[in-house]
Order: structure tokens, then C-alpha cells, then sequence
């Protein structure tokens, strides 16, 4: 598996060079000339939970550890305390089995999952519903709005698979205005569930920080992020009612819509520090526009 590549003081993303990731096809434009264009790479990952098999993910294929860990968390298959002992990765077979001392078995779990609005494998289970509630986000945290604008900026600049050849969502984990990690997947689930792993296997504090998705604002990604235990949720795309609902029932602040000087937020507008003065605000260069821009995709 590639590695992740450092391409400034502030980011770590997948190396949009890597041919393991995309690849080079012809065809033809709107004109009839031949054409070259890069698309990404979709791959199946099987994951396992000790001898149990749980999903198969289509994903571009790189760091398959961070995607396995990160999913059995945000499905509450992983506890914050469990010890994982092994984590195998066959590349021949598109399989990955991580491994715990704590047994288990979520047979019957799996029966009664409850399918959500993400693509793929977008599925939440009942009990994580159920101690939606007892979950307790940090407020202490804010959010500046020139935090805001820098890490926006940061972002649609950075070399990602997205300029490159589109048809992928990023996820940015991000402390005041610096992305800590950059990873993006052809879901936008996977993206998340990449980040939530690299912090649980680098013991990162969740209760400091800002995530960033090029998603939508949906039920499953305040979920996910809730259970990450982040305090705000950035997107450059729109929200769903449930969505908004869900943020506010846990106290996320939740900032949609966010493309050049402009944001919407519809939950937590507390934890927002207006210091950033608007007509020093550059508007967005359309050539590093990312999903969003036209739309809620």
C-alpha cells in the first residue's frame, strides 16, 4: 500500500501520482476528438472482525488498516478502549481482518441494521442510536472565521485525486486553521471512516478539532463525526433536515455551504468566533472548485 504523501507544512493526502490510485483513458469530447482523462480506481475490501465477516467496501484501496478500524468504530463494533492485537491486509484477496483480544460476535446485530442514507456500505445499527444521546461533545471548542477561511483556502489548493480525476469525496481533520491529514475515497463514508481510524491507532484527541468534508451533511456523517467525538462539522455542501436535526440534539456545530466568503450555519453557531474581515476575504478560483460547488453532491 502507498504511503501517505506530505505535499506541504500542513497536509498529509494521497498522492494523486500514484497509479495504483488512477489511471489514463481515452475517449472522446463533446466534439469528436480523442481525448485523454483520469479516472480513479474502485476497488472491493472484505472486512473481518476476528472471524466474522462485517462489509464489503468499494473503495480506491489505499490505507485499507485506517478504513477497517475507522468503520468497526463508527458502527460501535470497536470500543475506544479495545486492543487490537493484528491488523492482516491480503492485497491479492481484497481482505482485511482486524483482530482483538475482547471476542466477538455481532451476528445478531447485524440482522437489525438500520440502512441510512450513505452510499454503499451506509448503514448505522440501533445501538448506536441509542447512546446518541448519552454522547457529551466538548464546549470548549470554537471555530474562527478566519480559521474558516484559511482552511478552506488550504484545501481546494492542495494536489488531491480530485483535481486530478474527479468522482471522489475528501475528508480533512483539521486543529485552528491547519488540515492535520487529507484522505479521500469514491465515498464519502469511507473518507470518514479513514480519518477515524488514523486517529484511534494515533491516539489523536478528538475534542479540539474541526473535520472537514466535501460531503453532504446527512444523518450518517453527524453520526459518524458525533461518534468521533468532534465538536464541528464543516462541509461545502448542503444539509439534510435529519442531519440538521441530529446536530442539534448533540450540540455539533454544524457549517454548511462554505465556498469563498460565504457559509450557512444550522446548529452550534456558538462555538463560531466572527474575527475575519470579509472584504479581505478572496472569493473562491473557480479551477480549485471541489464537489459542492454546483450542487449538494
Amino acid at each position: 500500500m502507498n504511503r501517505p504523501r506530505d505535499i506541504s507544512e500542513f497536509a498529509i493526502v494521497p498522492d494523486p501520482d500514484d497509479e495504483r490510485l488512477s489511471r489514463a483513458v481515452t475517449g472522446v469530447d463533446q466534439t469528436g476528438a480523442d481525448v485523454e482523462a483520469h479516472v480513479v480506481h474502485e476497488r472491493p475490501l472484505t472486512l473481518y472482525l476476528n472471524r466474522q465477516e462485517i462489509v464489503t467496501a468499494m473503495t480506491i484501496g489505499d490505507h485499507p488498516d485506517w478504513l477497517a478500524v475507522g468503520y468497526l468504530l463508527n458502527q460501535g463494533m470497536l470500543r475506544p478502549d479495545d486492543e487490537i492485537t493484528a491488523i492482516d491486509y491480503d492485497a491479492d484477496l481484497e481482505v482485511i481482518v482486524v483482530r482483538t483480544v475482547r471476542e466477538t460476535n455481532f451476528e445478531e446485530k447485524m440482522k437489525k441494521k438500520t440502512r441510512t442514507s450513505g452510499c454503499a456500505h451506509g448503514t448505522v445499527f440501533g445501538d448506536m442510536m441509542e447512546n446518541f444521546e448519552t454522547i457529551k461533545l466538548s464546549r470548549d471548542a470554537v471555530i474562527r472565521t478566519s480559521w474558516l477561511y484559511a482552511l478552506t483556502r488550504k484545501i481546494n489548493t492542495a494536489p488531491s485525486l480530485y483535481l486530478k480525476a474527479g468522482a471522489i469525496h475528501g475528508c480533512v481533520l483539521c486543529q485552528t486553521d491547519k488540515p492535520l491529514v487529507y484522505l479521500e475515497d469514491v465515498g464519502r463514508h469511507n473518507a470518514v471512516d479513514k480519518i477515524a481510524g488514523w486517529m484511534f491507532l494515533n491516539k489523536v484527541s478528538p475534542h479540539d478539532k474541526i473535520f472537514y468534508t466535501t460531503g453532504r451533511l446527512t444523518s450518517e456523517m453527524i453520526l459518524k463525526c458525533a461518534a468521533m467525538r468532534i465538536p464541528i462539522l464543516v462541509s461545502r455542501s448542503g444539509f439534510t433536515a435529519w442531519g440538521v436535526d441530529l446536530a442539534r440534539q448533540v450540540g455539533m456545530t454544524v457549517i454548511g455551504r462554505a465556498r469563498g466568503k460565504r457559509f450557512l450555519a444550522l446548529s452550534g453557531a456558538e462555538r463560531i468566533v466572527f474575527d475575519a474581515d470579509l472584504a479581505q476575504v478572496e472569493e473562491e478560483d473557480r479551477k480549485h472548485r471541489r464537489k459542492g460547488a454546483d450542487g449538494d453532491d
